[in-house]
């Protein structure tokens, strides 16, 4: 009975301005994504808006599709409208930071989530996927895949991202231990299916004898099977992914992807906006670091039959 009259009073005060704390609503939560496009993103943005409808706020989900100049003019937008709190996927770990810093000197706290930026104590936490923990399991599971030896390439997401740089790293750590597996190549595809799919063509005209292709995201992977299956030849080399994507989770049923490393985006999502809400109401997020890794899960033939929903494994 409590929580219906507080939605009636949130519908009857809907042209009233929503500021933090007042009596009659939480106020407005503006959540902001790369590119909805991109499922991944897109459960990111509907989760958070989700999470923050469920506790008392309206949410706005806009994007900005990795471009620095739309994430600044979206924040500008969120300070005019008096946001209580913003949820920003940043777009650039150095160019975001700048961005931030304006919404936390209009007094708006700032949390961040998948991405971080390369400043802290500015934002009021910073909540990202356990890059190198996934991609070390998605390594070991690769050269299962694969096997020890050959000539193989790798799929690169974009250099502004740190996940991009921490996954790489982070397989190469496990490959490395590997002598006899060489890296004949590498591009940078941008997170993007598209460009997956055109790198991978230029890889395998150049190296034609490949046994596989690690990737940084799923999107990218999905694009290089694209290109393998018209090239004839993916039966001949071993594909990975990183994310838990709808898309990858099929590809891995099918037998077309070793294994995806889900990001548990669904719940550092979620977990963003619950931190920001005790901090709106208490003046604190109820968590001592502001940066805060999530573990990843390995996806692979064995266990995608337990997605529930996507990037949610049933554990």
């Amino acid at each position: 009975m409590m929580k219906m009259t507080r939605r009636l009073m949130l519908a009857a005060t809907a042209s009233l301005p929503l500021m933090a704390g007042s009596a009659w609503a939480e106020g407005l939560m503006t959540i902001i994504v790369n590119d909805p496009a991109n499922p991944y993103w897109f459960t990111e943005g509907e989760v958070a808006k989700a999470t923050a409808e469920e506790l008392g706020y309206t949410a706005n989900v806009a994007a900005h599709k990795g471009d620095t100049n739309t994430e600044s003019t979206l924040i500008d937008t969120a300070i005019t409208n008096q946001s209580a709190a913003i949820i920003l996927d940043p777009a650039n770990a150095d160019g975001s930071v700048g961005a931030v810093k304006k919404a936390v000197d209009a007094g708006i706290p700032v949390f961040l989530v998948n991405a971080e930026i390369n400043q802290e104590g500015l934002a009021k936490a910073q909540l990202v996927s356990n890059n190198a923990q996934g991609a070390a399991l998605g390594a070991q599971a690769w050269v299962e895949a694969v096997g020890d030896s050959g000539p193989y390439v790798e799929l690169f997401g974009a250099p502004s991202d740190n996940n991009a740089a921490t996954r790489s790293n982070g397989f190469e750590t496990v490959l490395t231990q590997y002598p006899d597996l060489e890296k004949a190549d590498q591009e940078v595809a941008n997170w993007d299916r598209t460009q997956g799919y055109q790198k991978m063509q230029s890889m395998l005209q150049a190296n034609p004898g490949i046994i596989g292709v690690i990737s940084g995201n799923d999107e990218m992977a999905l694009g290089a099977i694209a290109a393998l299956k018209e090239a004839g030849k993916l039966d001949q080399v071993k594909v990975g992914g990183f994310d838990g994507s709808p898309d990858a989770v099929e590809a891995v049923k099918a037998g077309e992807m070793q294994y995806t490393v889900l990001q548990p985006v669904a719940v550092f999502s979620e977990e963003a906006v619950r931190q920001a809400d005790n901090f709106i109401k208490n003046g604190e997020t109820g968590v001592e670091m502001e940066k805060q890794l999530f573990d990843c899960i390995l996806i692979t033939a064995d266990n995608v039959d337990q997605m529930t929903s996507p990037f949610v494994l049933e554990q």
